[in-house]
């Protein structure tokens, strides 16, 4: 009993902010402002500012910005060296250019404004000229254009922002007041070899390590056992960098890079979503809760000046970059919308900047306050953006032919590489076509590898591991597994992926008839073909007429397609869903001749009677 006082206290401020989740989240995702606006305005409603159910918001933010780190390890997941190449030129040109063009405008109006250092004024532009990451993507995936011309282009801006802010966060502490400049050279060069040494650590580990590591892992089956091995490496390599004096974002950043090509990379992506989402929705609360209201109204007018100059001027020079590297006006204008808000990490960078001493605490709350007015603003813009847009809408598609990615042509998800489809996409092979395989088996993922094709380590069942491998994008989704889960399946990918065709291989003819009922668009018995070929070559042998054997295999599929749409008629207009015992095995053809038993044992069970055998 004497613990009870304690449970209650820890378990009070986790049901405020569930409870405070759940009611302004979907509050403001219906009225059109996105999931981050909502945690901002829970957690200014639960927070000093608010009705004060939280007194002491910097309990919380420490714990919250694990959310960061966990999302810098989902975007080191998605920087394959590929795709960085590919992107190289919008990413240094356009990113860059956006960066440090934003960043040197606002870095010279905040000194007299706002009376900031030279360097602090430095670090609050570059700040403020980040955007926000989780609202841009949200905002992008909502209007359907991440794989858009200028949607591509957008997320090349937050790829070079994403990356730019682990340098970021690393340097202040050296541009400091705080920073020794007498500190002996020998100081120094040992702190850089900590951090060196740190990082060769982290590579070396990830290179050489981790995938054997996570293919042990997943060879014993336990899911949850892959989960905890992900936010280990996460974790233990963030805490590393910490460790040295570096950003613990590094650490997850690079572990996300080293893992880019592992074939677990959607699993592990698709394992660590939750617990980024969960811990990035408490970050905002507490960023949210950290807001001083009294701060705010002190400074109303500055913040709202701020405001109004910070969004147009952000708009204008992505607009400007992206229309003078060739996007359309459209484009331009709605990336420059979706990058208006200022990034997350500024809550990070303003209260680091604050310690170093390069800007005093309540200016750094107020560059903050600032952050967040911009987040709540933002979305506003985009969404006024898209209405202009959406009613002048050009002619002509923004997205040509020629200009759709080579990995979004004939794109074929294929679910499971079991003995079946390792047949099946022999043909789809012969012709080039561009497959990815999914299965949860270490053996068949490295079988497909042997083929050449995309290959993935994961769970095919699970909704998140769909969308993280293509799903989304295909052309064809080919359902192969051996069990007869395909149903659950073809279900999940018919309401969520409606737009593929589902190619499904059934294990018998009731598996077959379900398919069908659940929306497969094609199905096939595994044996079925193969074991007309079987009997068409033994009627040859004993006939010799090829063309003949031909015909009589075409006559036995025609008649068992007759007879399954009928069965599967039947069922549906009965509203029953057949079952072994009423559908059994049966002849296409009336036989001739009468069945005839060769011994006692076969002649009673011809006639039904138990067999005692």
């Amino acid at each position: 009993m004497s613990d009870t006082p304690v449970i209650s206290s820890f378990l009070v401020p986790i049901l405020i902010f569930l409870a405070a989740a759940v009611t302004a989240v979907p509050l403001f995702r219906l009225a059109g402002f996105g999931a981050v606006i909502g945690y901002l305005a829970a957690g200014i409603a639960i927070g000093p500012t608010g009705f004060g159910f939280i007194t002491d918001p910097a309990t919380t933010l420490d714990i919250s910005e694990f959310g960061v780190v966990l999302l810098l390890f989902i975007i080191g997941l998605e920087l394959k060296p590929s795709r960085l190449i590919a992107m190289r030129r919008d990413i240094v040109l356009i990113g860059a250019s956006q960066t440090l063009i934003t960043g040197a405008i606002i870095a010279l109006a905040a000194v007299p404004l706002i009376g900031l250092s030279h360097g602090g004024a430095l670090v609050a532009g570059i700040a403020l000229a980040f955007a926000s990451t989780a609202i841009a993507l949200q905002l992008l995936e909502e209007r359907g254009a991440l794989q858009s011309a200028y949607g591509r282009r957008a997320f090349a801006v937050l790829l070079f922002q994403d990356i730019a802010v682990v340098p970021v966060l690393a340097l202040i502490p050296f541009i400091g007041p705080r920073h020794d400049a007498t500190a002996s050279v020998m100081d120094e060069v040992a702190a850089l070899a900590r951090s060196v040494e740190a990082l060769c650590i982290v590579i070396f580990l990830g290179r050489y390590a981790l995938n054997p590591f996570f293919r042990f892992l997943a060879a014993t089956g336990s899911r949850e056992v892959l989960v905890a091995a992900a936010l280990l490496v996460v974790l233990s390599a963030a805490l590393l960098m910490g460790s040295v004096g570096m950003s613990m974002a590094l650490g997850a950043f690079l572990a996300g890079v080293l893992l880019s090509e592992s074939n677990f990379r959607h699993q592990l992506e698709a394992d660590i979503e939750p617990f980024r989402g969960l811990l990035m929705g408490l970050f905002f609360m507490s960023v949210g809760m950290s807001i001083d209201g009294k701060l705010v109204v002190a400074h109303a007018g500055l913040l709202l000046l701020c405001a109004i100059a910070l969004l147009p001027l952000k708009a204008a020079i992505v607009f400007a970059l992206l229309r003078s590297t060739g996007s359309t006006a459209r484009g331009a204008l709605e990336a420059a919308g979706a990058l208006t808000p200022s990034g997350e990490f500024s809550f990070v960078v303003f209260p680091l900047a604050a310690s170093e001493g390069l800007m005093s605490p309540s200016q750094a709350d107020l560059l903050s306050a600032l952050a967040a007015l911009t987040m709540f603003a933002g979305p506003m813009v985009a969404k006024l953006i898209a209405y202009v847009t959406d009613h002048h809408k050009q002619p002509q598609p923004e997205l040509e032919a020629e200009e759709i990615p080579d990995d979004d042509k004939n794109s074929i998800l294929v679910i499971g590489f079991s003995r079946f489809a390792q047949i099946a996409l022999q043909v789809l092979l012969a012709e080039q076509m561009n497959v990815t395989v999914i299965d949860n088996s270490v053996a068949r993922i490295r079988t497909a590898a042997r083929f050449g094709f995309k290959v993935y380590y994961g769970d095919g069942t699970r909704l998140d591991v769909l969308r993280a491998a293509g799903a989304g994008q295909a052309l064809v989704i080919a359902v192969c597994v051996d069990q007869k889960n395909a149903t659950t399946i073809v279900e999940l990918a018919k309401e969520n992926f409606p737009m593929a065709r589902l190619h499904v291989r059934a294990f018998d003819r009731i598996h077959a008839i379900e398919l069908v009922e659940k929306g497969a668009d094609y199905q096939i018995r595994e044996t079925f073909e193969s074991a007309l070929a079987f009997g068409g070559e033994t009627l040859n042998h004993l006939l010799d007429d090829p063309d003949h054997v031909a015909e009589v295999i075409d006559f036995v599929r025609q008649r068992d397609e007759a007879r399954f749409a009928y069965q599967l008629a039947r069922g549906s207009a009965e509203g029953l869903k057949p079952v072994p015992a009423s559908i059994l095995p049966e002849p296409l053809f009336v036989p001739l001749k009468k069945t005839r038993a060769l011994n006692r044992e076969s002649q009673d069970i011809v006639e039904g009677h138990d067999v005692g055998l």
